[in-house]
């Protein structure tokens, strides 16, 4: 039967249904490449699944996907070798704008295996393409014996004309001819871009060309000459990315490869996760473990999201759990709900279910590294504690596991577990009121004094430098019981880890009022508390600390407190402590100065010093400072 010309008007509920498409459905107007490549790797798809099925008997052939372009006839083309359609199917599918073929694709092909996976998409993925172009053709034979070829035309409005076509072979070409407003879009890098974008790990090739001149091939049966467009095209996509494939499949520089296909210019990850989740929902994909640097945003973003190997996003914020956003890969399932244009995320119990596995996923594979080689796992640990100490931080089943394996590192370089780290420090670091005191350094380098003030303890020190340990810390002394942890230069040795145990003064009241007075004097700073100590005479003679307290708000201040206390800390003047050690030799040599002026040089210098130990002395102070402690030499 011929078909012959129709024309009619689109089953839609309302004019306005392409305004609608071209402005507010898809925001982002390269999509329209993506989705009409996806459907034409649904109707190959299809096919191959009929042809498995036995309701297909035919030649596959070649059923690569093409997509070409023709600047000078302003025509993009997505070509298929797929199912095809006959003129009814158009009408069906095409005109009827809110029907899906894949309901009806699916009943009838119920009992058959794995029918659920040949769904399709049909009707609004296709109207994309009217954001780009002023009309759009389809050329379409069906797969169907004895079906002959039709032609669709649609200008954007609600009018559409159907007739006859000559096409030979099996599938559908879509011709889109670019609007004025869309001439961007007919440029090799342009279309190329889109592709590797959206398309690079489509399960179908999509070869990708330019439509040169026609050259004469031969002659037809009236003897006139038949021409052939010559096009240059290339293979842009991998059609069997390691994600698809089973672990054992698989070598560490298979996914290494991998790695570099996704980050040409990263380092190589620390390890890597494959997911491979068949119930209670589908989901596939790898996670890498990048070296984390400090720029943490940068680092965002960087977990790309597929359904069915079509690119969907890479904001999987709803996906992923926050602290796993600082991972490396992909994940595909199409079991994650998105709405209408395939564009963005919509939440639900299975979007939570996925993203509550991930997190259980990774926990395990943490678990598995520590227990199969903690040797190997601590040269990793510098690299993965900010992942591990976000986890705790903001998931609290994560922590539940990872409270196991995370670890605490020591200013020797050796690691030890919770558990492991309480046993060490309990018979040492326990103060008068029972609680076991943790002490930590921020900066090896500069609260080196401090540090070694409690090494002369037998005290232990952490390092804890991190960029969200100010957080972590606050989290251990919720989680740990009885423990408290202190900043070695927070408070003198001797009052971080309280003891019954108390130094005698050699000082007299009336000594330690002088010394005050004194001090009080060479100091002249109301940000500045001073008191006297009775302290080792092998400690400094003074020392200046800021408390524990102040010190852990400002630190949360910078790292992410935007309102309310931190914001009123971060407006406040440093105030230090000023601990004068009242059993040093240098003090009895203070007292003992002939003139109330050497006191006050003397004590001005010791002061000096404790502010240079800190990194506090700058300017005409530090100035001050050497021109002093030069002519105190001489």
């Amino acid at each position: 039967m011929t078909t012959t010309a129709e024309k009619g008007t689109i089953s839609i509920h309302t004019e306005n249904i392409f305004p609608i498409i071209k402005k507010f459905l898809y925001s982002d107007h390269e999509i329209f490449l993506r989705e009409l490549v996806s459907n034409a790797v649904d109707a190959t798809q299809k096919l191959k699944k009929l042809a498995s099925l036995g309701d297909y008997s035919g030649e596959l052939g070649d059923l690569k996907i093409e997509v070409s372009f023709d600047k000078k006839k302003k025509t993009i083309t997505v070509s298929d070798k797929g199912l095809g359609m006959t003129a009814d199917e158009i009408k069906k599918y095409i005109n009827q704008i809110a029907f899906s073929g894949a309901t009806e694709f699916v009943e009838k092909f119920k009992d058959k295996t794995d029918a659920k996976d040949i769904i399709g998409k049909f009707g609004l993925g296709f109207y994309s393409a009217f954001m780009v172009a002023d009309k759009v053709e389809i050329v379409s034979k069906s797969y169907k014996e004895n079906a002959e070829a039709a032609r669709w035309e649609c200008d954007g409005s609600t009018e559409f004309e159907l007739s006859a076509a000559s096409k030979e072979t099996r599938g559908t070409d879509v011709i889109l001819h670019i609007n004025a407003d869309s001439e961007e879009f007919l440029d090799e890098f342009r279309i190329k871009g889109i592709l590797e974008k959206y398309c690079k790990f489509l399960p179908v090739e999509i070869k990708f060309g330019t439509k040169e001149d026609s050259v004469e091939d031969g002659v037809d049966k009236d003897n006139k000459p038949t021409y052939k467009t010559v096009t240059s095209d290339r293979i842009i996509n991998n059609t069997s990315p390691i994600w698809t494939k089973a672990p054992l499949e698989l070598k560490d520089e298979d996914y290494l490869k991998f790695y570099k296909e996704l980050y040409p210019f990263s380092e190589d990850p620390l390890f890597w996760i494959h997911l491979n989740v068949d119930y209670p929902f589908n989901l596939t994909g790898v996670l890498y473990f990048p070296k984390i640097k400090n720029d943490f945003e940068i680092q965002r973003n960087k977990i790309q999201l597929y359904s069915r190997q079509v690119f969907i996003t890479d904001e999987v914020k709803d996906v992923v759990p926050d602290f796993l956003m600082l991972l490396h890969g992909v994940l595909d399932s199409p079991d994650i709900p998105l709405n209408v244009s395939r564009s963005y995320l919509q939440s639900d119990a299975n979007v939570k279910k996925i993203s509550a596995h991930i997190t259980k996923k990774v926990a395990d594979k943490l678990v598995d590294m520590f227990i199969k080689d903690r040797a190997e796992f601590e040269k990793k640990w510098d690299d993965i504690s900010v992942f591990v100490k976000y986890g705790i931080i903001s998931d609290e089943k994560f922590y539940e596991k990872a409270k196991e394996f995370a670890l605490l590192k020591n200013t020797e370089s050796k690691y030890f577990t919770f558990k492991e780290y309480e046993d060490k420090v309990k018979p040492t670091q326990t103060d008068k009121d029972k609680n076991v005191v943790y002490l930590y350094t921020t900066d090896v380098a500069k609260q080196h004094a401090f540090i070694e003030a409690a090494k002369n303890r037998a005290y232990d020190v952490l390092i804890l430098d991190g960029m969200l340990d100010s957080h972590f810390i606050n989290h251990l002394e919720q989680k740990l019981e009885k423990t408290q942890l202190k900043r070695v230069d927070s408070e003198t040795i001797d009052k971080l880890i309280g003891k019954d145990e108390k130094v005698a003064s050699v000082l007299s009241k009336e000594e330690e009022e002088s010394v005050k007075k004194i001090f009080e004097g060479a100091i002249n700073n109301t940000n500045m508390t001073l008191a006297i100590e009775s302290l080792s005479p092998e400690d400094l003679p003074v020392t200046i600390t800021m408390s524990e307290w102040m010190r852990r708000m400002k630190d949360m201040q910078k790292t992410g407190g935007g309102g309310g206390m931190y914001s009123f800390m971060g407006a406040m003047p440093d105030s230090y402590n000023v601990a004068i050690n009242g059993n040093h030799a240098l003090i009895q040599k203070i007292l003992k100065a002939d003139t109330d002026e050497q006191k006050t040089r003397l004590a001005k210098q010791v002061y000096d010093l404790a502010l240079l130990s800190q990194n506090l002395l700058t300017g005409a102070d530090l100035t001050n400072f050497i021109k002093r402690s030069v002519e105190l030499v001489g």
